[in-house]
């Protein structure tokens, strides 16, 4: 009779041990269907929507969901606008992290540039609240219009919105008002080129793109390239297609992300494991709950006016007791983390702010009972 000589037994003793081990708990399982119905039936009630695409990440599970609707597919290239800042807010902190630039110190103290206030800080322009003129109520604000084109670059448009004599009248103390956007997040990207030496799309590439593995995403500086009076309205001609924009050295930092909702997914659960893509270190933990926490309250009492609301680096916190952290953009997008449940999702439609915004107000509910109550 045939025996396995004793050492190759040990080994497949062993090996069936590990396989019998119960300490290796399998994932929940996730049932998303009412979340999807949220997204479908808005499609079939507004025709004029082409698609949608949803995916949400878990702390301890990495992607749990991942779909698109209607003509989308999911590795559709999309514009997220004012989803960016988010994004950008995190490449600045990856650059505190490494000691080249200190948030809460004077930009002017190592840059030179005699700002109107010489005292903002990056804290502040990440914030919204440096004082600098804002999105509202003028959009098209005359001194800060170079945040819009493509054709210049990004260092010099940064100091010229910060060193603009013509905005003196309106700009305000830093730390006193939430103004929302604008040329003060232009002033945040010229920071990091100035102190690195780097162009944005170098950063972007060393310390995101690499250590999450993304695979599409990239910034320009598209609002003026395309035809129509619109500009909220989600720019058709861009057709999924980043070979559609014009090359940029001035990148619209805090709406010219373009990504897909795979890429964005990783962002997110980078943040929500305190900072990390698999083995790579993007930011501290530190810098991540900087991000996540209520700024403008802890410096100046300060709130977004929605509802109470308040605002951190990138990204717009709810009210206390809720976890949730948003930062949803101008054509739909629309992501968030849930750290007390320990998931975050993103929502892409191509459309306007409040469309996104009406599909998450059904989609958030159905998306947290699926989590709370797993299968």
């Amino acid at each position: 009779m045939f025996r396995l000589p004793p050492t190759v037994f040990a080994v497949l003793l062993t090996m069936l041990a590990a396989c019998g081990d119960s300490s290796q708990t399998p994932p929940p399982v996730y049932d998303f269907t009412s979340s999807d119905e949220v997204i479908t039936s808005y499609l079939e009630d507004t025709p004029s929507l082409e698609g949608a695409n949803l995916i949400i990440v878990h702390r301890d599970y990495g992607i749990v969901h991942h779909r698109s609707f209607g003509a989308f597919d999911r590795d559709r290239i999309s514009l997220v606008a004012s989803s960016t800042k988010s994004v950008t807010a995190g490449i600045l902190m990856a650059l505190e992290d490494e000691g080249l630039l200190d948030t809460n110190e004077p930009l002017q103290d190592y840059l030179g540039w005699e700002g109107v206030y010489p005292d903002v800080t990056v804290a502040q322009l990440l914030s919204n609240s440096s004082g600098l003129v804002g999105l509202g109520p003028n959009v098209a604000y005359g001194p800060y219009l170079c945040q819009f084109l493509w054709s210049l670059d990004l260092a010099s448009c940064g100091e010229q919105i910060f060193t603009s004599s013509a905005s003196a009248p309106d700009v305000l103390p830093p730390d006193t008002v939430f103004r929302y956007g604008g040329g003060q997040w232009q002033v945040a990207g010229a920071v990091a080129e100035t102190v690195t030496g780097q162009s944005w799309a170098e950063l972007f590439q060393e310390i995101m793109i690499e250590p999450c593995g993304l695979q599409n995403s990239g910034y320009n500086n598209h609002f003026i390239q395309f035809s129509g009076d619109d500009s909220v309205a989600y720019p058709r001609d861009f057709m999924a297609n980043p070979e559609n924009l014009s090359p940029t050295e001035n990148p619209n930092m805090e709406g010219g992300l373009w990504t897909t909702t795979r890429d964005y997914g990783e962002l997110l659960l980078m943040q929500l494991r305190g900072g990390t893509c698999g083995e790579n270190r993007v930011l501290s933990e530190q810098s991540v709950e900087k991000m996540l926490s209520n700024r403008i309250f802890d410096a100046y009492g300060g709130t977004a006016g929605r509802g109470g609301g308040g605002y951190g680096l990138g990204w717009w916190t709810w009210p206390e007791p809720s976890a949730i952290r948003v930062d949803p953009g101008a054509y739909g997008s629309y992501p968030w983390i849930d750290r007390k449940r320990g998931y975050a999702a993103f929502l892409i439609v191509e459309d306007r702010t409040n469309t996104g915004s009406e599909i998450a107000a059904g989609l958030i509910p159905a998306i947290e009972s699926a989590i709370d109550n797993p299968e």
